[in-house]
């Protein structure tokens, strides 16, 4: 036999060694998974909860027209750090001021008329006394001329005198006590003249005050409306009157954020948070809920839920109220803020990456069962594809329940589905309940690889970090 033939009797040979070797190797990894796992550790998980919103103080007061009449001085401009009753903006007085200063002279005058019905008074009470002491004179006379008439030794004309005098003096003061009524009356009359023009002029006054407006807290100027010559009006019924100017007291800073509602039921009051603000980039800064919000607020037109007259299924948001702990100076209202609020922690907790959960239906780890059990016996395949029936005797599973979540679970090589009860959800991982026990080894990826494999099955690890993808640069 020639060397060529032998060349080539040994090539086919090598060829179909290859060959059965390449057959035998894919027929053995034929259904062997490549996957990604981790051991299960104790972590410290923190849960939570970002909203976005802006920062507000918590008091703050808009200043409103409540005179008619043009703006003749503003005395402030925004960012203006002012104290309570500080001047801040006059409107036109010269009209409240003369009618101010007229009324003030009518008080002056009825004051003097009440106090001369009170000197008339006083006179009157004297002649009254006059009148009383002329009567009792005059009865006496009367009384005496009555015993010396009966005797005989007045004349009758004596005697008619003495009546005379004595019906007179009665008279007298009858007529002296109702001019000391009609004084009385007439102090009283005069008094209410004084009250009503006090009033008037405490009215008139009060229109006059308000054409000069003043700081009602302490804080800073936020915002000015207007501007000087501008007319203002004051409210009326339903609407509001000229919006001036708002004092803000930025000594207690809050960032009041919208939370979605599927995160709402986490948040309660006294949760520590820290937020950052736009504006202030690299700080920040720590607080604690202090307000949350019980009526929804539809996330497209800031209404409460309770105002929209149509039913709508849009996303709703609750207002959540931030306090800050320490505000920094310079915070403005309306700066644009974001909460992170802490709404579960545990320290030293059971945890799997979150990606690891999967879900699998009862239906499909009942098959699986199934033919594991066939597989056993000897009826099913050679290849085993799925793995016992996962406990579910918690007492915190529903039998009812179509999907099952739980976690792979590698063991032996093979793939075993476990269910697991979770607990609080920190940023990449999750805590585990029940189901799993430290230094259990997991299915963590691929994102593939856990979405369609099944119980049992033959897996292989690869946990080596991808190459990262190289591009080609062109200039």
């Amino acid at each position: 036999m020639k060397v060529w033939q032998k060349v080539g009797i040994g090539v086919m040979v090598a060829g179909v060694l290859g060959g059965i070797v390449y057959y035998s190797i894919t027929q053995a990894n034929k259904d062997v998974v490549t996957v990604q796992t981790a051991k299960v550790g104790n972590e410290h998980l923190v849960t939570i909860v970002t909203a976005s919103g802006q920062i507000t103080p918590k008091t703050y007061s808009n200043i409103l027209a409540q005179g008619i009449g043009p703006i003749t001085d503003i005395l402030v401009k925004e960012g203006d750090d002012v104290k309570r009753g500080d001047i801040l903006l006059k409107i036109d007085n010269i009209q409240p001021t003369a009618d101010a200063n007229a009324q003030k002279a009518g008080i002056d005058a009825t004051e003097s008329s009440l106090e001369s019905a009170m000197a008339t008074y006083q006179a009157a009470q004297e002649d009254e006394k006059t009148a009383q002491a002329n009567l009792e004179n005059a009865r006496i006379t009367w009384d005496r001329g009555q015993e010396l008439y009966k005797e005989g030794l007045i004349p009758k004309q004596d005697y008619d005198t003495r009546k005379t005098t004595f019906d007179g003096a009665d008279s007298s003061v009858a007529s002296a006590h109702a001019k000391v009524l009609q004084a009385k009356a007439m102090i009283e009359n005069a008094r209410h003249s004084v009250e009503q023009s006090k009033d008037t002029f405490l009215h008139l006054n009060d229109v006059l005050n308000k054409t000069t407006y003043r700081a009602p807290i302490d804080g800073i100027v936020s915002y000015i409306g207007v501007r000087k010559g501008e007319n203002v009006v004051p409210g009326i019924q339903n609407s509001t009157g000229s919006y001036l100017m708002t004092i803000s007291d930025m000594s207690v800073v809050t960032s009041e954020v919208m939370v979605d509602e599927t995160d709402i039921i986490n948040v309660r009051l006294g949760q520590l948070a820290t937020v950052t603000v736009d504006a202030l980039p690299g700080q920040t800064f720590t607080g604690k809920v202090t307000e949350v919000g019980d009526q929804a607020v539809l996330r497209s037109s800031g209404l409460a839920s309770t105002q929209s007259t149509t039913g709508s299924q849009e996303a709703k948001d609750f207002k959540v109220v931030v306090t800050l702990d320490a505000p920094p100076k310079g915070l403005r209202p309306g700066l644009s803020s974001t909460a992170k609020i802490v709404t579960a922690e545990k320290a030293d907790a059971l945890a799997i990456p979150i990606q690891a959960l999967a879900v699998r239906s009862r239906k499909q780890l009942e098959d699986a069962a199934k033919q594991e059990a066939a597989s056993r016996n000897g009826s099913g395949s050679g290849v085993t594809l799925a793995a016992s029936k996962p406990d579910t005797s918690s007492s915190d599973v529903d039998p009812k329940k179509d999907d099952i979540q739980g976690v792979f679970v590698v063991r032996n090589g093979k793939a075993v589905f476990v269910q697991v009860q979770t607990g609080i959800t920190g940023i990449t991982d999750i805590e585990v309940t029940s189901g799993l026990k430290k230094g259990d080894e997991i299915v963590t990826g691929s994102y593939k690889a856990l979405r369609t494999l099944r119980p049992d099955t033959q897996v292989k690890i690869d946990n080596t970090t991808p190459a990262a993808a190289s591009t080609d640069s062109t200039t």
